[in-house]
């Protein structure tokens, strides 16, 4: 084969550090941007970013030429300086340290789109950590809980 073609849709969780500042809602919309353009940046397409206070959702097309371990590294680690000089309310901001990557078939886009769309009223039922562990059986992905929450 002479051409190298995919399309995958990934769903990327990630929380920040238990001891960050959370992130405001009148500042949401620019993060989220921002976080849009990086993805961009690296030949992916931004879908959907959203989240709550203190996590957010991807939902965007991978390109071939990255990895999601590395994707996701220029996301928090660009995202975080950013912030931090956006404004001075997030000096001490952190994403932790890990992050959770689901591959999302073509059937189930428009379903994980609104999932994604709907947050804060989804977490008005749920926890963070009762969704991500949600997610993780969903997927069958092993875990050591011990390790799972900690920064």
């Amino acid at each position: 084969m002479a051409q190298s073609l995919s399309k995958l849709y990934i769903h990327v969780v990630f929380h920040i550090k238990t001891e960050s500042v959370r992130i405001r809602k009148e500042d949401k919309s620019d993060l989220y941007a921002y976080i849009g353009a990086i993805i961009k940046d690296k030949d992916s397409i931004p879908i959907l970013i959203n989240g709550t206070d203190d996590h957010l959702h991807i939902l965007c097309v991978m390109s071939k030429n990255i990895t999601l371990s590395k994707l996701v590294e220029e996301i928090k680690g660009n995202s975080s300086r950013w912030i931090k000089r956006f404004n001075s309310y997030y000096k001490d901001f952190a994403w932790q340290g890990g992050y959770g990557g689901f591959s999302v078939s073509p059937s189930l886009h428009d379903k994980t789109k609104r999932y994604i769309e709907n947050q804060e009223e989804h977490h008005k039922k749920m926890t963070f950590r009762e969704e991500y562990l949600m997610f993780l059986k969903e997927y069958g992905i092993e875990y050591n809980e011990q390790h799972l929450w900690t920064d």
